[in-house]
C-alpha cells in the first residue's frame, strides 16, 4: 500500500514529507462508498531515523454521515472535502471543546451537498473555500463505531478510538520535532 500511495501522490505533483517522524497524512476515499459507513481509510506514513518507511492504515470516513446530509449545519449544504493536498491545513487543537484532535487552521475546498437526502453527492456545484471546521478526529469515546451518523458533518473521522490514539501519539511526536502544522492529502479510490 505504501508504494501505491507514494506513486499516487507523486503522480498528482503533491509533496511527500521525508524527514524522520514527519507525518504524511493521506485520506483515501472509497470509489464505491456507501453512505454512513467507515469504508474509507486514513493512512499515516513517515520515515524512521534509520531511513525505513513506516505506514499505519486505519478505517475511517472522509464523508459526512446521513444525519448531517439530511440536516446540514450550513444553509448551502453539508460539506464534502474535495480531493487535494492541503499544506499546513491542520494543527493539534481541541475538537468541539472536548478532546485533542487535528483541527482545521487554513482554508480547504469543499463541495456542498444540499438536497437533504441519504446520497452523498460529490462534485456538485461550485467549490467553496474557507475554514469550515473540517477536523480529523475519532467517532465514539470507546471502541469501534460501525455507522458514521452524527460523527461527521464533513470531517475526516477514525472508526476506532484506539487507532485514533495511535494517530495522535504520532502527531505529538511530529509536533515536538517540526511544529504544530500538518498537511492533509485526500485521494479518491486507489
Amino acid at each position: 500500500m505504501l508504494k501505491e500511495l507514494m506513486n499516487a501522490i507523486k503522480n498528482k505533483g503533491y509533496a511527500i514529507a521525508t524527514r524522520p517522524s514527519e507525518l504524511n497524512i493521506v485520506g483515501v476515499r472509497n470509489a464505491a462508498a456507501k453512505p454512513n459507513r467507515f469504508d474509507d481509510a486514513i493512512h499515516v506514513f513517515y520515515k524512521r531515523d534509520d531511513g525505513e518507511w513506516i505506514i499505519n492504515s486505519f478505517p475511517a470516513t472522509t464523508d459526512p454521515g446521513i444525519y448531517w446530509l439530511k440536516k446540514p449545519m450550513n444553509e448551502n449544504g453539508t460539506a464534502i472535502l474535495c480531493p487535494g493536498q492541503y499544506k499546513d491545513s491542520h494543527r493539534i487543537g481541541v475538537h468541539r471543546g472536548k478532546y485533542q484532535a487535528l483541527v482545521q487552521q487554513n482554508p480547504l475546498l469543499v463541495y456542498r451537498d444540499n438536497n437533504r437526502d441519504e446520497v452523498i453527492d460529490y462534485a456538485v456545484g461550485k467549490k467553496h473555500s474557507g475554514i469550515f471546521g473540517i477536523n480529523i478526529h475519532r467517532a465514539a469515546v470507546k471502541g469501534v463505531t460501525r455507522y458514521v451518523d452524527i460523527h461527521s458533518a464533513g470531517c475526516q473521522v477514525f472508526a476506532d478510538v484506539e487507532d485514533f490514539n495511535i494517530f495522535m501519539s504520532l502527531a505529538q511526536r511530529h509536533k515536538k520535532l517540526y511544529g504544530n502544522n500538518f498537511t492533509y492529502t485526500l485521494l479518491e479510490g486507489l
